[in-house]
């Protein structure tokens, strides 16, 4: 029990308080706070019960799962199959006959006029007595045609054959890797082809022979496809043609016809 309290009326009389009457209003504090707090947890109660319920329903079956990603994997699989059968072999045709296809090149210094592989063709540059055509590449060496032009002083329009004799011994008395010596025409006249592997990479050389000039050319593909810019150098070089009167046809021998010796009688 709470003693009784007395306060100071408006008239300056003073009021009683019992002390039944002060616990009382404390219980009725006390019960409305109670009432909050259950109202409060009800609520919240509520609001989880509702996030669980939206939670379970939103929730995505195992087999849908599953099935779904299944169409995946199967999707990518078969776009993978007809990269690699149908799209790929067709794309990789069409990137050699890309390289393969010519551009026609002219130089009046030189004397010639080549047809040169697209996949070789880049960057020109021109030096005293000759021109070097380039493909450069940022990440590794590119393929390239160098090409130089020197005055025959025997103006002769074969070679001679000791001259060919060294060529052909070259590669096994220099023990060179991959050594081949080749006598043929080019433009109808008098040529030479080596190939040979140098500076990590394969090297053709072409050695054309006119009355008037002597042309090198030399082609290799880099770090390039090997096969591919082979013939592409290949097809280059023998489509030179270098300026100047065409060599004579060799003379055939004669054919001399024997006939038997009259009989004495």
């Amino acid at each position: 029990m709470f003693p009784a309290v007395l306060h100071s009326g408006p008239e300056g009389g003073e009021v009683s308080i019992c002390s039944d009457e002060i616990s009382l209003t404390t219980r009725r504090h006390s019960l409305r706070s109670t009432g909050e707090e259950l109202a409060l947890a009800a609520s919240l109660r509520g609001g989880a019960t509702q996030v669980k319920m939206t939670s379970m329903k939103m929730r995505i079956p195992t087999q849908l799962i599953i099935g779904v990603s299944i169409l995946i994997i199967g999707g990518g699989l078969v776009g993978g199959e007809y990269l690699l059968v149908k799209w790929y072999p067709g794309h990789v045709q069409r990137v050699n006959e890309e390289v393969l296809k010519q551009d026609p090149y002219h130089n009046d210094e030189l004397g010639v006029d080549i047809q040169v592989a697209r996949g070789l063709y880049g960057r020109v540059e021109t030096f005293p007595g000759g021109v070097k055509i380039s493909r450069r590449k940022f990440w590794s060496v590119g393929p390239s045609l160098t090409i130089t032009s020197e005055s025959n002083p025997d103006q002769t329009s074969v070679f001679a054959e000791e001259v060919l004799a060294k060529w052909q011994t070259k590669g096994a008395l220099e023990d060179i890797p991959r050594y081949h010596f080749e006598r043929t025409k080019i433009g109808n006249r008098d040529s030479v082809l080596i190939r040979q592997y140098k500076g990590r990479s394969m090297l053709l050389t072409g050695r054309i022979l006119t009355p008037e000039r002597i042309i090198e050319a030399n082609c290799t593909p880099g770090a390039e496809d090997e096969v591919l810019y082979m013939q592409a150098c290949d097809e280059t070089l023998a489509s030179i043609k270098v300026a100047g009167p065409e060599t004579p046809p060799a003379a055939e021998p004669g054919v001399l016809e024997l006939t038997p010796a009259p009989t004495i009688k």
